[in-house]
């Protein structure tokens, strides 16, 4: 089976998500563009300086780091992540009760989530990976076509 470890269990890519991809991206242009300005050299006598620059290069760095499956991205009291792991399911698009009311909550602002599950399903997951590693090349991201507000199923599911 391909590594998962892009592939949020219910089923969106982490690649095509603006903190994994867009956002640490521009962390990095905006760090270095304030290296180039001499904030490195002067910024310490600006108040609280300091505690930016370390959020700004943690944030620079964080594309490495994301990953729902290690849960240290997206918020750690996502139900849905929850309930695969203790159903034994690596992806939600496998289980009997897909889509449930939490994969249709959270659906409601990631439109092309239940499409992009059965395409999941109809060429298999390492096709489907290859085609999001594409998407993700031409610099897409869900945030293009998120739709607010939309629900995140917490513990209380």
């Amino acid at each position: 089976m391909a590594n998962l470890e892009q592939v949020t269990y219910c089923g969106l890519y982490c690649g095509l998500c603006a903190q994994c991809n867009r956002i640490p991206q521009r962390a990095v242009l905006l760090r270095d563009a304030m290296r180039t300005e001499g904030y490195e050299n002067w910024g310490k006598e600006l108040p609280q300086f300091e505690e930016f620059w370390l959020f700004l290069n943690n944030l620079a760095g964080s594309e490495a780091r994301c990953s729902c499956r290690r849960g240290n991205c997206g918020p750690s009291f996502c139900g849905i992540r929850k309930c695969a792991r203790g159903k034994g399911i690596e992806v939600c698009i496998y289980c009997t009760e897909y889509p449930c009311q939490m994969i249709l909550g959270i659906a409601k602002g990631y439109v092309s989530m239940l499409a992009d599950g059965q395409r999941m399903k109809v060429i298999g997951i390492d096709t489907w990976i290859q085609e999001q590693e594409e998407r993700r090349k031409t610099g897409f991201s869900y945030s293009d076509i998120r739709v607010l507000p939309y629900q995140i199923p917490g513990s209380e599911l």
